[in-house]
């Protein structure tokens, strides 16, 4: 791993991914959540604050990047809930089947690279009457933005760590084998159109 994968992209994903709109956002979709939780992609920590106490048994913090880890120290020790670290790939969720009630995802699932593998891990985990809850930028309905996230892509990503702009999500998520029950579509405002389309939810197994 590269000094600026480890140093400073941890602190560059930390700062793009709190700025007030997508704060907004977590707030509303992190206290859905209940009993216990997979956090697929837990990053700094940003979303433990918006955890209630009282729903949530303890998170599972799946994170693989050690930079992460380290800048999510402080929101951590402030945690509402218990909070356990998983330092492996959303492909590789160390759970045993149907052991987790919700699996949380924000701002995530353009990152991974065999996301078709890390979606089918986290159907493994949840119990049948389990949830997905997701909030995720991706892929533009307008044409003119579609370009252009295709062809900023091949550059945004390394320097992005492996973020995609073109990811169809509910697609995604539906093609591992979810049903989305509710999604919300909309451009972040004061977000670049071809980085602020989001789409959040909730889904579950069919």
């Amino acid at each position: 791993m590269s000094l600026y994968e480890s140093h400073v992209l941890p602190h560059l994903i930390n700062c793009a991914c709190s700025i007030g709109p997508i704060m907004k956002l977590r707030q509303q979709v992190v206290p859905q959540c209940r009993g216990t939780v997979l956090e697929v992609g837990m990053g700094s920590g940003v979303n433990l604050p918006y955890y209630h106490p009282d729903r949530v048994d303890r998170v599972w913090g799946l994170e693989p990047s050690e930079g992460m880890r380290r800048i999510a120290a402080e929101n951590v020790a402030r945690a509402p809930v218990d909070v356990q670290w998983l330092d492996l790939p959303g492909e590789r969720i160390p759970l045993a089947d149907n052991s987790v009630d919700t699996v949380l995802l924000t701002f995530t699932l353009c990152t991974i690279p065999d996301w078709h593998r890390a979606l089918h891990q986290m159907a493994r985990v949840l119990k049948p009457d389990g949830q997905l809850l997701f909030c995720e930028h991706g892929r533009a309905p307008d044409p003119g933005v579609r370009r252009w996230q295709d062809r900023i892509n091949p550059i945004w990503m390394p320097v992005a760590g492996g973020c995609h702009l073109n990811r169809p999500i509910n697609r995604l998520i539906e093609q591992a084998g979810f049903r989305i029950e509710r999604m919300n579509t909309q451009y972040l405002k004061k977000a670049p159109r071809i980085a602020g389309y989001v789409y959040d939810g909730v889904a579950v197994t069919r």
